[in-house]
């Protein structure tokens, strides 16, 4: 495949799944806190978005998971290798989403006059966020693969 066509791919997934992890994990953050709003959906989601779209352009995801399937001598694109891909994309993105989030949403806890414990607090989001973030990314990721792939060759 010519290294053009490799980078708008690559591109691409790192927006569209930035996009959906970021919605998604920020709706799941907001529903567990009990206090859901529209304005703390849009905060959460655009700063959870920047912080996908950091990690999604400096970690060549691709190089990653190509290197592990190779070394693990997985087939590209088979259920385990997709299995194990997914899970390490969810290693990548998902914990620092998960602290910065629940950092913000700590600190207002906190400014509010809360009296709860930051590990608790983060420990709870981050189980949660990963179950989430690897559903989500083994659902979405093949999906938006091979949009990409299409939409990539045809430009």
């Amino acid at each position: 495949m010519d290294e053009k066509i490799g980078r708008k791919i690559g591109m691409k997934m790192s927006l569209w799944m930035g996009i959906t992890l970021s919605f998604f994990l920020s709706l799941t953050g907001l529903l567990m806190s009990g206090h859901f709003t529209f304005p703390g959906l849009l905060i959460n989601f655009l700063i959870s978005l920047a912080i996908s779209l950091v990690i999604g352009f400096l970690v060549p995801m691709k190089k990653v998971t190509d290197s592990l399937d190779a070394k693990l001598k997985l087939e590209p694109r088979s259920i385990k290798a997709n299995l194990l891909n997914s899970l390490v994309s969810d290693l990548i993105y998902t914990p620092v989403i998960t602290i910065a989030l629940t950092l913000i949403a700590y600190r207002q806890a906190v400014a509010h006059g809360a009296s709860i414990s930051y590990g608790a607090m983060l420990l709870s989001s981050l189980i949660v966020s990963l179950l989430v973030g690897y559903v989500l990314i083994i659902i979405f990721m093949p999906l938006f693969l091979k949009l990409a792939i299409k939409t990539s060759v045809r430009e």
